[in-house]
């Protein structure tokens, strides 16, 4: 009695005092548990750092409130039960909490992450903050719907199994009128891309407006696949100022026999969440754009690491997300990149922590997302991007195909030959990481093409050291 006096005295007293820290805890199958990277202040104990984030996320705040009676508090307080340095960075710590499944509300993104990356990132106590990673319960994900389409059904509307689909974003990605906008995506379609897309940020703007894109768009589609016999598509922007704007361009692009439509991150998980419905209803592919996530997810000691947005948005409802290229112009270590894909297209996925994946992750049947690989890639990488990246991969060529010293159409043609003589190749068993150039260089005897494109961009790599990179790494052992 005396104890829970103490407790509720009135003042302030240590987190890890108020019941946020318990190493003594077994987390719950149906626990919602968040790994963190805590950089405290200095004289700022760990352990003490962990409780504080563990409370700050959940129930606590600044002093002790009597009102936490009034509640099931020991269940709703969030629990940080174990704390280990980062390897090879000082300073730095890995906390593991957990938090009851009751804290947040059936199939809300936004609810999710209101608490979880609520206002505990501006915690003064905490020099940095990242979240590394989720193990989000079966229980919680049935609530989810997923992806509304999937890599399956996407294939099966497609018509195209066993190589990575093609895809190119439009070039340059503001300023062309309707008209010249749509022969680029006729061009490129008739090449031999199964995808077309728009950028991210073109959406309405006076050199053209949406609904004259959306026109020109439609027309060089249909076009390309009377003149090809293949299914082809080109991603329609809806990105708009509100959600009526939005539904009305999606609607529009349905009544004009789109395929898919195309949503950028910036407009925030409700919005995400409402589009996949629509999605859903419609039989639509909902292809996501990840504009805006370096902000946060780039750094390595503060903000959410990209694995765990993967993980978001498969639960919020996308068919496609930019996912990395590992060899592209954009931020992609090689090991990261592989957890994060693995987070779009597991049943399961497995613990790994040199991929950064830190917990196994039961996807409860959530439908797989098709990771999309673009930014500045082109044929000549063919072999690399098949190897880390394996089949069930858009991957987009926006300046390798448009920027092609022949046209369009030919940079677009060297992609597809390209891709089909590396799965070929593969198919019959041969290396081609090993003989990737080699297999390009005999393709390129009879494509004139792909010679050009080889001979363009033979020398163009993007060999910077990645700001994100696993912690943890084998270490050799003797035999």
């Amino acid at each position: 009695m005396a104890e829970q006096r103490d407790r509720y005295q009135a003042g302030v007293m240590p987190y890890a005092q108020m019941g946020y820290w318990d190493p003594d805890y077994e987390p719950l199958d149906t626990d919602v548990i968040a790994l963190f990277r805590i950089t405290p202040q200095d004289g700022v104990d760990a352990v003490e750092a962990a409780a504080a984030v563990a409370g700050e996320s959940s129930t606590a705040t600044w002093t002790v409130v009597w009102t936490d009676r009034l509640t099931d508090c020991d269940r709703y307080r969030a629990k940080a039960y174990r704390v280990e340095a980062v390897p090879g960075s000082p300073g730095q710590y890995f906390s593991y909490i957990a938090y009851s499944l009751d804290l947040f509300e059936e199939g809300s993104i936004a609810n999710l992450t209101a608490s979880i990356i609520g206002n505990v990132f501006g915690f003064k106590p905490l020099k940095a903050l990242r979240l590394e990673d989720m193990r989000i319960p079966v229980a919680y994900l049935k609530t989810f719907q997923g992806p509304p389409t999937g890599i399956v059904v996407e294939r099966e509307r497609l018509d195209k199994f066993g190589r990575p689909l093609l895809g190119a974003t439009t070039k340059p990605k503001l300023g062309l009128s309707g008209k010249n906008y749509g022969r680029v995506v006729y061009e490129a379609l008739k090449g031999g891309l199964d995808f077309v897309k728009d950028d991210e940020n073109i959406n309405s703007q006076p050199f053209m407006h949406w609904r004259d894109r959306f026109l020109y768009c439609m027309e060089a589609v249909n076009k390309a696949a009377a003149a090809t016999g293949e299914v082809k598509g080109h991603y329609l922007n809806v990105t708009a100022a509100t959600m009526e704007d939005m539904y009305e361009r999606a609607d529009f692009a349905k009544e004009l026999g789109s395929c898919i439509v195309m949503i950028d991150l910036v407009i925030g998980y409700t919005a995400i969440q409402s589009m996949s419905k629509w999605a859903r209803r419609n039989d639509m592919i909902l292809h996501l754009h990840r504009a805006g996530h370096s902000t946060y997810t780039r750094q390595k000691t503060h903000g959410v690491s990209f694995r765990v947005i993967a993980k978001w948005m498969r639960m919020a409802g996308v068919d496609h997300i930019h996912a990395g290229t590992v060899v592209g112009k954009l931020e992609g270590d090689p090991n990261v990149i592989k957890g994060i894909y693995s987070n779009c297209r597991d049943s399961f996925t497995k613990q790994n922590l040199e991929h950064g994946v830190f917990f196994d992750q039961d996807w409860a049947g959530l439908r797989k997302v098709m990771p999309v690989a673009s930014g500045g890639i082109h044929a000549g990488q063919m072999h690399q991007l098949i190897s880390y990246l394996g089949e069930d991969v858009v991957l987009q060529f926006g300046g390798g195909t448009i920027g092609h010293p022949e046209g369009i159409q030919a940079g677009a043609t060297a992609n597809r030959v390209a891709l089909e003589a590396m799965i070929k190749a593969r198919n019959e068993g041969r290396d081609i990481w090993n003989e990737g150039p080699e297999i390009l260089a005999a393709a390129a005897r009879w494509c004139a093409p792909l010679r050009a494109a080889l001979e363009t961009w033979k020398d163009v790599t993007f060999n910077y050291q990645s700001t994100d990179t696993a912690d943890f790494v084998p270490t050799a052992t003797v035999a």
